[in-house]
């Protein structure tokens, strides 16, 4: 029997999000390609760590827990283009067996930064949801994590530190 979701079109299941940070496009880069740094922003990821011996370079594995609610899961992920100051890219489940791409580019804006973050689903597997409704919850939720990210993002970048 097929469902809704063995033939779902995973084109839809994407978006990016910008905000503008008060740094140069090279110093943001090199912030959001450490990994181990994103849980100072993020309201869903923690305890992320490249492989011993990697770093932001297209090829290198990494790992991270994630939440959601009640959830909680650890990721490995595959850098595919880490550009500095211009792109940082990676693919849940690496290049071969990818679930998520996440993407960040970096624009020049007068003396800071657009940033904007990506995601875009890549192919449906059950842990995502089992109906095309959880699969739609968890892209908007992917979307209010991102938003709250960003703000984040922009808010520490542009607090003073001692």
């Amino acid at each position: 029997m097929t469902t809704e979701l063995d033939t779902l079109d995973v084109t839809g299941f994407a978006f990016t999000r910008r905000t503008w940070v008060a740094a140069p496009p090279a110093a943001v880069y090199d912030l959001v390609s450490d990994v181990s740094t994103i849980e100072r922003w993020s309201p869903s990821a923690s305890a992320v760590a490249y492989d011993a011996g990697d770093g932001p370079r297209v090829g290198a594995w990494f790992s991270g827990h994630n939440r959601r609610g009640e959830q909680e899961w650890t990721t490995r992920s595959q850098v595919v283009a880490a550009a500095p100051g211009a792109e940082f890219a990676f693919v849940v489940g690496g290049v071969d067996e990818g679930i998520v791409r996440w993407r960040w580019t970096f624009h020049e804006d007068g003396d800071g930064t657009v940033v904007a973050q990506s995601w875009r689903l890549l192919r449906h597997v059950p842990a995502l949801g089992t109906t095309l409704a959880e699969v739609a919850e968890l892209r908007d939720h992917m979307t209010a994590s991102v938003e709250s990210t960003l703000i984040a993002l922009a808010r520490w970048i542009s607090t003073p530190r001692n």
